[in-house]
């Protein structure tokens, strides 16, 4: 029960928050840009024809890829800089001198305020995604091949770097603590471009790069097989062997398996648990 007060009092302390008001604005002009790019792909001309049936399916699944991309970017700086407050913020203002001074675990205390994060994290990613499925299948008439794996995929994907935002906010400060958390993020999935150049290449050290990242920060992991579930399966077959093994950013060949998924679990709580133990141990 403290656990959950906790939950929804984080809840309603990022409700008020300027982050809030800016993810909400950055979301509307992306769905709205996207909704004039794939109304544009309908109705354009290429060498006085339209797209067919079959190549504007195969377009819109790759154009979906990219925008979930934009919007899982989006959910991840707002949850890294929320995550950032969370602790930081609280001993920087005294707030956690307060709270923690009563006789209340500070392990319950990070758990309910992990969980709320993770309630809005996933709550924006599946509200979000489903606004952007419908503006594609109002324009295209494409609709994503597995939605609810790809979008829990993706859910899980903000909790595993919101996670780790509220490690770093229990060592360095707010600010910090969200710009750390967002910059491995961007280097996790770079790597795994790079990683896809290289076996492209068939070099198999390059190829390592992506394959250690994923490891170390499943994020980009995650994320491959998010948009292997949002993709159309003869999206494969349509852009070639060379367009995957080349680490084409925005296609998928490899389904989430439950090996990785396993260790994506493991990840987020082994994190989870070292965050509440240098809490424990830090001085208010």
């Amino acid at each position: 029960m403290i656990v959950l007060t906790f939950a929804a009092l984080t809840l309603r302390e990022a409700a008020r928050r300027k982050v809030l008001r800016a993810l909400a604005v950055l979301t509307v002009v992306l769905l709205a840009l996207s909704a004039w790019g794939f109304h544009t792909l309908v109705t354009k001309e290429f060498d006085g024809a339209q797209l067919t049936s079959g190549e504007l399916r195969l377009i819109a699944s790759q154009l979906l890829n990219l925008v979930m991309f934009g919007l899982s970017l989006i959910a991840a700086l707002g949850t890294a800089f929320l995550a950032g407050p969370t602790v930081a913020g609280e001993v920087e203002s005294g707030t956690a001198l307060a709270i923690l001074a009563r006789p209340i675990r500070r392990s319950t205390v990070l758990t309910g305020k992990w969980l709320g994060l993770i309630a809005f994290g996933g709550g924006f990613i599946v509200l979000a995604g489903l606004a952007q499925f419908v503006i594609v299948y109002a324009t295209t008439g494409y609709w994503p091949s597995d939605p609810v794996t790809g979008l829990a995929l993706l859910a899980f994907q903000t909790a595993v770097l919101l996670t780790l935002g509220l490690l770093f906010s229990t060592l360095i400060s707010p600010m910090a603590s969200g710009v750390v958390a967002v910059g491995l993020f961007g280097a996790t999935w770079i790597a795994g471009v790079v990683g896809g150049v290289g076996r492209g290449l068939g070099n198999d050290s390059v190829a390592a790069v992506g394959t250690v990242s994923q490891v170390l920060l499943p994020t980009d992991g995650l994320w491959r097989s998010a948009m292997y579930a949002f993709q159309d399966p003869a999206a494969l077959l349509g852009f070639g062997g060379p367009a995957v093994k080349g680490g084409f950013p925005f296609l998928s060949d490899t389904p989430i398996t439950w090996a990785y998924l396993a260790w994506a679990v493991a990840w987020t709580a082994l994190v989870l648990g070292l965050a509440a133990l240098v809490l424990r141990r830090r001085d208010l």
